[in-house]
């Protein structure tokens, strides 16, 4: 039998590990993913099955982990990524899940360590 509707899982503790919901056995809406502490882990929406749009990943003290997009699973536009300190660690784009143009990584006080340049297929 295939899902439908609203979707709860609990880890073994009974602590909520993600809500999201179904429409005929394929995930669509927004999911909301958590830590074992009850932080949120991560959260962004799913289309037909597949991750699509903005999403944004948590780091166990809340702090922001990464954020990027999707169409149709696969990793699109501007995706970051952050330092346990909340600052800036890496940016760029992603095309079809492959990294292209430019990719600036900075170390934890903000300055600007590296840059590599990504072909696009």
């Amino acid at each position: 039998k295939r899902k439908n509707g609203p979707f709860k899982e609990c880890f073994k503790d009974g602590t909520l590990a993600c809500v999201g919901k179904y429409h005929h056995g394929e995930k669509v809406g927004v999911w909301k993913y958590y830590l074992r502490n009850g932080q949120l882990r991560a959260v962004g929406k799913f289309s037909a099955g597949k991750m699509t749009g903005a999403w944004k990943w948590y780091r166990e003290n809340g702090e922001l982990m990464q954020t990027g997009s999707f169409v149709e699973d696969k990793k699109s536009g501007v995706w970051k990524r952050y330092h346990p300190n909340g600052t800036l660690y890496d940016e760029g784009k992603f095309t079809d899940n492959q990294k292209i143009g430019e990719w600036r990584v900075y170390d934890a006080k903000g300055k600007l360590i590296k840059t590599t340049k990504h072909k696009s297929k």
